[in-house]
């Protein structure tokens, strides 16, 4: 019989990563804190909880990226998306459980296992080099476990609070009111993309900043101070209409091309949040906005009045670490490889992208020489990106989204392809090139 593998961490990711094991029988020992020591947003001590919304988003594989994840997760036998389908309550084109059911059930089959043992406790790093160890204790990582792990992979922080920007599609910005323009030309250029406002449309995005409606912290996130490098744009805001022109919309050192070169009123600069340039990331613009007023304010920019968002904007605590800097392309601690790591502490980001990366860490734990999946698919670009395609020092969580799979090949085409006909040609690309890879993962 295999050598037994210790996950520490009941969420999603682990559930998924003991499954993949169990299942190819291999003994699974899970450790959680749970009930012994809870985290502020868990209410029970149930396996794969869901402390958030009860969504796992569309379940459209034919032109959402969710959905194809949710597919690609399906094949490979995953045991969320298996309790998610036994689950599912009405929510349109959404995949959305009876949360409480949705956990029993995972908890129910991976306690009835054989090969299945249990222990409640409060983990560190473990120090043996030898025994095979998976890490899932997820964006509320114990202050014991995440000390273990700053000191292993030698960062200064695992970013205990999380300020993100929203991400846009490069595509769907208008280039009539933008330009690319480092400031003070410095760079070769390319390094950042500018968004021009007038004065009278940077007062109508000031008021609409103002007055919009705003997520409230949770309890135990009240008392979690602001960075000053990180404050929300809106916070900012407040602190004088002109506070902006000085911070993140500052214009000095830019020159409007489609203005006969002058100095705009003011800039908002959009830069590269992936290597292929198909994500742009509003820099300073972390917010703490709901979904939807991000969306009406930040399409007031002229350039972006069609921007399509991959991803929005949001303050929260979180702990993760810098995936490109410290895991190898199959999830291992680069400084220690007996242990990988799985979930939200990788710098995914979601439920149903956490699930995928505990499926991974589960199946390259029982199957070391499975080749890595397709690049082009969902599985491929969600690891790829926490893993080699991310930039070390910009390193954020992400959603799967489209902006982060290859780009395209689209020279046969002769009309500019978008939209939804797009999303449809990265689907179809994915789910033809997993075909190749499930054999290895079913044989």
């Amino acid at each position: 019989m295999t050598k037994k593998v210790t996950i520490i961490g009941a969420g999603l990711a682990g559930s998924e990563a003991a499954w993949q094991l169990l299942k190819r029988n291999i003994p699974v020992h899970m450790i959680d804190m749970r009930p012994q020591k809870s985290t502020p947003a868990h209410t029970t001590d149930l396996f794969g909880e869901l402390v958030c919304s009860n969504s796992l988003r569309s379940d459209d594989s034919n032109i959402n990226s969710v959905g194809l994840l949710h597919e690609e997760m399906r094949q490979c036998d995953s045991l969320i998306m298996k309790c998610a389908d036994a689950t599912q309550v009405p929510a349109g084109g959404a995949l959305a459980v009876n949360r409480t059911e949705f956990a029993q059930m995972i908890t129910h089959t991976l306690k009835s296992h054989p090969l299945f043992s249990f222990e409640v406790n409060e983990m560190g790093v473990p120090d043996n080099d030898s025994d095979s160890i998976i890490i899932a204790t997820g964006p509320l990582t114990s202050d014991k476990m995440a000390h273990d792990l700053q000191n292993i992979t030698q960062q200064d922080s695992l970013h205990f609070f999380d300020a993100i920007a929203p991400i846009v599609y490069t595509d769907s910005i208008d280039m009539k009111y933008a330009w690319y323009q480092s400031r003070y030309d410095k760079g070769d250029g390319t390094d950042y993309l500018n968004c021009a406002l007038t004065k009278d449309e940077y007062n109508q995005f000031i008021d609409a900043l103002l007055t919009g409606e705003r997520v409230q912290f949770k309890d135990w996130e009240k008392n979690t101070p602001y960075f000053e490098g990180c404050l929300p744009v809106e916070v900012m805001a407040e602190r004088g209409r002109q506070t902006l022109l000085f911070g993140p919309m500052k214009p000095v050192g830019l020159s409007n091309p489609h203005e006969d070169g002058r100095r705009p009123f003011a800039v908002v600069q959009l830069r590269k949040e992936n290597k292929q340039g198909s994500l742009m990331n509003l820099v300073g613009f972390q917010t703490k906005l709901t979904y939807g007023a991000q969306k009406e304010v930040f399409r007031l920019i002229p350039a972006l009045k069609n921007a399509e968002f991959a991803r929005l904007g949001g303050i929260h605590r979180n702990t993760f670490v810098c995936g490109p800097r410290v895991l190898t392309e199959k999830l291992q601690l680069k400084q220690r490889p007996n242990i990988k790591l799985a979930g939200q502490i990788t710098g995914c980001e979601g439920y149903i992208e956490s699930a995928s990366i505990g499926l991974l860490a589960g199946l390259f734990t029982a199957l070391p020489d499975l080749p890595l999946p397709p690049r082009e698919t969902a599985l491929g670009s969600m690891l790829s990106h926490i893993t080699i395609d991310g930039k070390e020092e910009l390193f954020q969580p992400m959603n799967i989204n489209f902006g982060i799979f290859p780009e395209l090949d689209l020279s046969g085409y002769t009309k500019k392809v978008k939209g939804q006909d797009r999303k449809r040609l990265y689907t179809q690309r994915a789910k033809e090139k997993i075909k190749n890879w499930l054999p290895f993962v079913i044989k």
